[in-house]
């Protein structure tokens, strides 16, 4: 008898639960590398107000959209441009994308007196430089950024064979910061890191401005739980968050 009062209790305890608990306690989230730690604390902030999960994927934006296309099962796209969530909106595949996040190119060094020079391409020419790391132009944004500022810089056939290609964003700072290379363009959010406050940058304004876009998958099965974490990564609070890390 005891058993089946106890079986009773659990089933009326279920019931019970909130509706957005039951339908799904975690959503899976494709984010682009350059928002690595200031995903980390938003997913943090937003699990502990609300009990739901944020299980993250990291990668350049090009290698998250491949993923997608071929039918990796994320319920929500943090891409670091505009142009990958617009495809898939118009390809059926997601809902309108929105703008989440704008983020700046730098020159990042792990010897401070790289930035003794007058300017970043100064800094680029100077002989003891051998090796600059560079996201992948073709799969990530900021590296088709930075590649954009060199050509207006009249340094991207000069550098050309010093500009060692990195993944993601996050694998170029990570060269930069192990000075496995001289620098490396990366993002401002960077800095924000004990490892970034350690070297020194060049704000590189030559670079077009990263317009982070997201966008819901059609294919979620969590809808009510995605959007209401779609919202919070809009909101004032996740705001202040975004902006600790260089965002705006």
């Amino acid at each position: 008898m005891k058993k089946y009062i106890l079986v009773l209790t659990l089933i009326l305890s279920t019931l019970a639960m909130p509706v957005n608990v039951l339908a799904q306690d975690k959503i899976s989230v494709a984010v682009a590398a350059n928002f690595i730690q200031t995903f980390k604390e938003l997913a943090q902030d937003f699990e502990t107000k609300s009990g739901i999960k944020v299980e993250a994927t990291f990668s350049s934006t090009g290698n998250l959209y491949s993923q997608i296309i071929n039918g990796a099962p994320y319920d929500l796209f943090l891409s670091a441009d505009e142009e990958r969530p617009a495809i898939l909106s118009k390809d059926g595949l997601a809902d309108q994308q929105f703008v989440y996040a704008r983020g700046q190119v730098i020159l990042w060094s792990a010897n401070k007196d790289f930035c003794k020079a007058a300017t970043w391409q100064d800094a680029l020419k100077n002989d003891r430089i051998k090796k600059i790391a560079i996201v992948n132009p073709a799969t990530a944004p900021y590296g088709a950024a930075a590649k954009v500022a060199l050509q207006k810089a009249g340094l991207g056939d000069a550098l050309q064979s010093k500009l060692v290609n990195a993944q993601d964003i996050a694998q170029s700072f990570q060269y930069a910061n192990t000075s496995a290379v001289d620098a490396g363009f990366c993002s401002l959010s960077a800095t924000a890191s004990p490892e970034g406050k350690s070297g020194c940058f060049f704000i590189i304004a030559e670079a077009p401005a990263i317009v982070q876009s997201a966008c819901i998958m059609k294919r979620t099965k969590n809808r009510a739980v995605v959007e209401r974490f779609a919202e919070f990564l809009v909101s004032p609070e996740a705001n202040k968050i975004k902006m600790k890390f260089g965002y705006r």
